[in-house]
């Protein structure tokens, strides 16, 4: 007994010391921590403190914060070392630690986004949402990458009664003809695969790439209770194999990867590898076996010349000068929307537009036309398509007016008894594709009543494109000759003299510079750049009385008493390309620095200098300069200030860029004496509407739209709450109140925002109705008496909408409350009714 005894004595003095051994090495190890933390040593803190919270976990509490802390510094600096699989090693033990920490889960998204890992942010940040709802900042960040992996056409298609009634009753007609085995490409929602399987199809399968729409399309056959009756492949449908992944080759694939354009989601090259990998062989003329077919059978597509100001002033620059800046001849400017597939710039084969929601709306210059068919049951016709099949077509003008654009769209023929139109005139969840007319004078080009517009339709790299030839006038068709009196032979012969004849007016000299549409907006918008040349010719004014006028030489900074005159120095910060620091340097002795960064763009600011007889000192590029673009905002030099300061302040989808208050914080400590920050401040203006549009775009709802499917409680997981790029002059909807000023942010007092501001307003109802939604824009004011309206006409900006999560009644005559937060650039609103 007494050795027993002794043996236990023996096991508590060694856990007791192993205890106290543990408590000391905690002990150092905390200290340690805490002396690189000082250090800045944040790689061995972190360590140090993994270790702490492992040996001793009911410290988790006590250092979490500091934990935390170390663990974002130091996941900066691997991140600034490309060390990332490191980087998210340190996050895992991290989430192993914390694994229900909202902070460190909206920080792994944070990161993973940055490395464009969408898919895995969005379950960080989603995961982050659900721990703690009150997050905004992981709300905001799911927010964000909500409209990336679930682009919000999925909530218009779902809601497209048509469109769903269309695709089931063309799928039940085939199952019912025999189709027994029925793979749906793309199934996005796995939709068309419940049409299938309800329809009575043995076997279903369904393909999906995009992870996210993966795993939703789990959840919602689960929801609908056909978990074990379709099998769901995250795969692309190139990558299915038979017997693989599939037992046998099916005998109906359905699929709607199109586009506007038709064929922009790849679905000629889809089917051509599922005719000769996936499916049965087509159907012989006896029907005397289960054949292969497709669902959609085939489609036509037809085309329009058009007229739209709208798309004019986003794709071409038609002024001549800009405040002052002459930039005719210098430069040529064009879209990243090219007409022609020759252009080796060329990267977006057309822009996609809701043309009866184009604000200033359109003017058909012709009937529509034919363009091209295509029969997706026939693999020679898919082939001859992906070989890039080409036909040249005449199109009669029958309204006179400027030539601006193609527009295109398609007959969907589903089988032989049901189709869908994309058509500008119906209702339907599709946009048109739309082919802006470059490369044309800049005061455009007019069409009349019987000329010829001749255009090639082609598909290079399986993509539509609609390319002008030229333009046959009345007379030159009637007489068979051309402009210069030459007899041509046929109309090919003429229409290549023309086309040749026709681009004479191009100085092949000029240099190419591709702007976004946004950005030719901007150059297009005259009242933005006066604007601009007014509020900076005051601030240069009172800065230097008497001193206008610009740099012509570096003699010019000289006073005629012979001293040195400094210049004044004006940074601009604008996204993308910017002519305001070539604005400011023809008002006076200023030393203008410009952020662009495409070398493309730095060209044509250097030659716009030298066709305005601007002296090259008075720009500098700012960002090549730098060590990091986050510099950006610093002294020009040593011991000086800038004078003036131009902040990007607003997307142009129509949200506050995001860390503006910080920027201006820091900017406001560069100013001299002075100087000033352009916008000085920003006030937010909004008004209460009923809009059915947007709820249609924000939501599925319920059940009716997708035909008795239980698909909205999955999908509404990444609806949110703010809609961009809304144009309010054309958006469907009825105003309930008159606009009102919601917020004011002081830019050049930002510490007085504290970046995150709240307030009430009181907003009186003109109309009743049902609040769905509230768009709001801004006035962006440059001083007292000038300022921009980002929701007029001109505006290269959009709008943007808060869509409530119910619909709010509200009667004519009374007053709501209208709650407006603006946190770390994001505003989100609330409505209520006065105590």
């Amino acid at each position: 007994m007494a050795e027993v005894n002794g043996r236990r004595k023996a096991r508590r003095g060694r856990k007791a010391g192993q205890s106290a051994g543990r408590r000391e090495l905690v002990a150092r190890s905390v200290h340690s921590a805490e002396q690189c933390l000082r250090d800045r040593d944040y790689g061995t803190a972190y360590a140090h403190f993994l270790l702490v919270l492992s040996l001793a976990p009911e410290l988790k509490d006590h250092f979490k914060e500091t934990f935390q802390y170390a663990l974002f510094k130091w996941a900066e600096e691997l991140y600034a070392l490309n060390r990332s699989q490191d980087m998210f090693n340190c996050y895992e033990q991290a989430l192993e630690l914390f694994p229900r920490d909202d902070v460190i889960c909206n920080s792994m998204g944070e990161q993973l986004f940055r490395l464009g890992f969408r898919d895995e942010a969005a379950g960080y940040f989603y995961k982050a949402v659900r721990l703690n709802p009150n997050s905004a900042d992981a709300r905001e960040n799911f927010y964000r990458v909500a409209n990336w992996l679930v682009e919000r056409w999925h909530f218009v298609m779902l809601n497209d009664v048509k469109r769903n009634l269309m695709y089931r009753k063309a799928i039940e007609n085939a199952v019912q003809a025999g189709c027994k085995t029925v793979l749906d490409i793309g199934t996005g929602t796995g939709i068309l695969s419940m049409f299938a399987k309800t329809a009575g199809a043995p076997n279903v399968y369904a393909c999906e790439l995009s992870k996210t729409m993966f795993d939703l399309a789990c959840e919602v056959v689960a929801a609908n209770h056909m978990e074990g009756d379709i099998k769901l492949l995250h795969m692309k449908s190139h990558d299915v194999q038979v017997p693989k992944h599939i037992p046998e080759k099916v005998s109906l694939v359905v699929t709607e990867t199109v586009d506007a354009g038709l064929f922009g989601e790849g679905i000629v090259e889809t089917l051509i590898h599922a005719w000769k990998n996936l499916l049965l062989e087509p159907k012989p003329k006896d029907g005397s076996y289960e054949y292969g077919q497709v669902i959609p059978a085939g489609a036509v597509v037809y085309g329009m010349v058009v007229e739209c100001p709208e798309i004019r002033r986003h794709h071409r620059v038609f002024v001549s000068e800009v405040a002052g800046v002459n930039i005719a001849e210098a430069v040529r400017f064009s879209s990243p929307v090219h007409c022609s597939h020759k252009s080796s710039e060329a990267n977006e084969p057309y822009a996609t537009e809701k043309m009866s929601r184009v604000p200033g709306g359109y003017k058909a210059l012709s009937q529509p036309f034919l363009a091209l068919t295509v029969d997706f049951n026939s693999l020679e016709d898919l082939e001859s398509i992906a070989a890039g099949r080409s036909c040249r077509i005449s199109v009669l003008v029958q309204e006179q007016g400027q030539l601006d654009c193609f527009i295109t769209w398609f007959v969907l023929h589903l089988d032989k008894e049901h189709s869908l139109s994309t058509g500008p005139s119906e209702e339907t969840c599709w946009e048109q594709a739309v082919f802006p007319i470059q490369n044309l004078p800049a005061d455009g080009y007019i069409v009349n009543c019987g000329d010829t517009v001749v255009l090639d339709v082609h598909c290079p790299d399986c993509y539509l494109r609609v390319d002008l030839v030229t333009v046959l006038r009345a007379v030159e068709v009637d007489s068979g000759m051309s402009s210069d009196g030459m007899s041509l032979e046929n109309e090919v012969e003429l229409c290549d003299a023309l086309a040749s004849l026709h681009t004479t007016h191009q100085d092949t000299k000029q240099e190419l510079c591709i702007l976004e549409p946004s950005e030719i907006a901007l150059l297009n918008n005259v009242i933005y750049n006066e604007s601009f040349k007014n509020a900076i010719s005051k601030v240069l004014s009172s800065l230097q009385p008497g001193m206008n006028g610009p740099f012509r030489n570096a003699n010019d900074a000289e006073a005629s008493e012979g001293h040195f005159v400094d210049p004044l120095y004006i940074l601009d910060v604008s996204e993308g390309f910017s002519i305001l620091p070539l604005i400011a340097a023809k008002l006076g002795r200023v030393k203008s620095y410009s952020s662009v960064e495409e070398e493309q763009h730095c060209v044509a600011l250097e030659m716009l200098l030298e066709r305005n007889s601007i002296s090259k000192d008075s720009l500098e590029f700012w960002l090549p300069q730098l060590e990091a673009n986050d510099e950006v905002l610093q002294r020009p030099k040593s011991d000086k200030l800038w004078s003036i300061i131009i902040l990007d302040v607003i997307e142009p989808c129509g949200l506050i860029r995001q860390e503006v208050m910080e920027k201006c914080a820091i900017a406001r400590c560069l100013l001299q004496s002075g100087g000033k920050i352009f916008p000085q401040y920003v006030v937010i203006h909004g008004m209460l509407i009923e809009s059915n549009a947007l709820l249609q775009e924000s939501s599925v709802q319920g059940t009716e739209p997708t035909l008795g499917f239980t698909i909205a409680p999955s999908i509404n997981q990444f609806k949110v709450p703010v809609h961009v790029f809304l144009n309010l002059a054309t958006l469907p909807c009825v105003p309930l109140s008159d606009p009102v000023e919601l917020l004011r942010l002081d830019l050049m007092n930002p510490y007085s925002n504290h970046c995150s501001l709240a307030t009430e307003v009181k907003v009186r109802i003109c109309k009743s109705g049902q609040v769905t939604a509230i768009p709001f824009w801004y006035h962006l004011h440059l001083d007292e008496d000038i300022h921009l309206d980002t929701s007029s006409d001109t505006s290269h900006w959009k709008q943007a909408a808060f869509v409530l999560e119910e619909p709010f009644r509200v009667e004519e005559g009374k007053e709501l409350l209208l709650g407006v937060q603006f946190q770390n650039s994001n505003v989100s609103m609330t409505l209520r009714q006065p105590s």
